[in-house]
């Protein structure tokens, strides 16, 4: 079978989604299942959520690869905010597949529209640059870490997202580390939690493959760009950060509204 016109909007959808998790570390996976549904076309919400949390996390797992070059990832702090987080994304793919596609739909919308409302504020870029999980300080962290972890793996498996809109403030909260190192250590949940999400879809047949490849080609070609642009701006990205804010919340208003006129058909 030779290239369609669809797979190039595949990729290219793949291509946005993996550009704006390089670039601001969350956020472009909440654009993955209505970039399937609405533009490439995938009629079932179940398998467009399976299908792109695989791609999620590919696309994650490559350009947390260049942040840990960069030196961006504090692994202790990852690991324990991952493991906890793992068991809720599992049981939140769970719920979500009991669920009516249109209605998942719908809530999905309503969850854009609050990422979209969250990503406008502003997240400041001081912190701890050196800042890492010891034995000296696991007693005031852990607990913080597991809880945020545990909360937003359940959503980010409900909503088959990355959830690195809530993973990169969380980290912030619990550890006090700088921007930079969030962003590259909310990769790596985004990652596990996206590759937990696909395992549930996956045992139910509830991923498209094809599709998959498809759009992962284009995450990881877009995530090079992202890292390349984000390089030239540093932090001069407040004006993209609200753009895409507006984009996310209108985008939220019509899934939405697709989602209950659907509902009352």
């Amino acid at each position: 079978m030779g290239v369609t016109p669809a797979d190039l909007v595949t990729a290219a959808s793949g291509g946005l989604v993996g550009f704006i998790l390089a670039l601001i570390g969350g956020g472009g996976s909440v654009l993955a299942v209505p970039l399937l549904v609405y533009v490439v076309g995938v009629r079932s919400p179940h398998i467009a959520i399976g299908t792109s949390s695989i791609a999620v996390a590919i696309s994650a797992l490559a350009n947390m690869l260049s942040h840990w070059m960069a030196g961006n990832v504090r692994w202790g702090c990852a690991l324990v905010f991952s493991a906890a987080g793992i068991g809720g994304a599992f049981a939140g793919s769970t719920i979500a597949k009991q669920i009516d596609g249109q209605k998942l739909l719908l809530l999905f919308g309503l969850l854009m529209i609050l990422i979209g409302v969250l990503m406008s504020r502003r997240r400041g870029g001081g912190g701890d640059p050196m800042v890492k999980l010891t034995r000296a300080n696991a007693k005031a962290m852990l607990p913080r870490l597991i809880g945020t972890g545990l909360a937003v793996g359940l959503l980010a498996g409900f909503f088959g997202i990355g959830g690195g809109f809530l993973i990169v403030p969380g980290l912030i909260l619990a550890t006090r580390m700088p921007l930079t190192a969030a962003i590259g250590t909310s990769l790596v949940a985004v990652f596990a939690f996206g590759v937990s999400t696909a395992t549930s879809y996956a045992l139910s047949g509830l991923i498209d493959w094809r599709l998959a490849g498809i759009f992962i080609g284009g995450g990881l070609a877009g995530g090079l760009v992202g890292i390349a642009v984000g390089k030239l701006l540093g932090t001069r990205d407040k004006a993209l950060r609200g753009v895409f804010s507006a984009v996310v919340v209108v985008a939220g208003l019509y899934v939405c509204y697709r989602g209950a006129t659907s509902l009352m058909l």
